[in-house]
Order: C-alpha cells, then sequence, then structure tokens
C-alpha cells in the first residue's frame, strides 16, 4: 500500500511539473501543492518536491515530515544547506529565503497547527510515529 502511495505521489509531481503548474497545484487530495525546488547540497543539481502547503501572511509553510519516518527528507538538508530557493505555487515561480523552524521557536506550534489543519490532521499522526521533531520550515518570498 505504501509503493502505491509513493507512486501517485510522484505521478503527481510528475503531472505538476510537466503541465508547467496548470495541472497539480490541487490534484492530490485537494491539498494545495508547491513545487520547492532546492539546489542539492552535495550534488549542485536542482531537485525538486511537490509539498502541500499553507499560508502565514505572505509567507508559505511545508512541513518536513517525511511521512512521520525517523529520517527527515533530503531537502531539508538543501534548504538549511542554501536556504535561497525558488517555489512554484500553480504557475507562478517565487524566490524564497527558506527558515527551518523547531519546537523550540515561538512561533512553531502555531506554524504547525496551520499547516496540519491544511493536511487534515497527517503532520500530528505522522509526529506520533517519530521521536525527532518535524520542521516547519518557512517559505519567505524575497
Amino acid at each position: 500500500m505504501a509503493g502505491l502511495f509513493v507512486n501517485a505521489l510522484k505521478a503527481h509531481q510528475w503531472i505538476y511539473e510537466n503541465s508547467n503548474g496548470v495541472v497539480g497545484h490541487r490534484l492530490l487530495f485537494g491539498n494545495p501543492t508547491l513545487l520547492l525546488r532546492t539546489i542539492g547540497r552535495k550534488t549542485g543539481k536542482e531537485r525538486t518536491n511537490a509539498l502541500t502547503y499553507a499560508k502565514d501572511g505572505d509567507s508559505f509553510l511545508v512541513t518536513a515530515s517525511n511521512g512521520g519516518s525517523p529520517r527527515p527528507p533530503g531537502w531539508l538538508a538543501n534548504v538549511k544547506a542554501k536556504g535561497d530557493c525558488e517555489i512554484q505555487v500553480g504557475t507562478k515561480r517565487i524566490p524564497v529565503t527558506a527558515t527551518a523552524t523547531y519546537p523550540d521557536d515561538p512561533e512553531y506550534a502555531r506554524r504547525f497547527q496551520l499547516a496540519d489543519k491544511v493536511n487534515q490532521g497527517r503532520y500530528a499522526q505522522y509526529q506520533k510515529m517519530t521521536t525527532r521533531p518535524i520542521a516547519v520550515v518557512v517559505l519567505t518570498p524575497r
């Protein structure tokens, strides 16, 4: 079952990228989805990830949940190494600065709640599956 879900996520991202954002913003479960483009910290190559997001003022919030895995997603290390990256929301590309936040940040709980609500409570479930704190990454337009 997990393999089917992973394949659905890959297909969603492929459609989003290959339609230049015309299709994909709300394709999977109706969740608003953006494409996060980072530079690989080891390879220097562009990496793209489709992620559910929430809005917080002008900023976008994404979570580094990795489905509740004990390991964070690779894109988190990339944004920590180089915070200047790009997102695509629908057909619009936006240069952003990414900042990872954790439970010791006074805004973390509020941000986590915003992101969790958009994803119908899945992030809270993922947090229960792992001991690592799931980062909420703030993507602020430059």
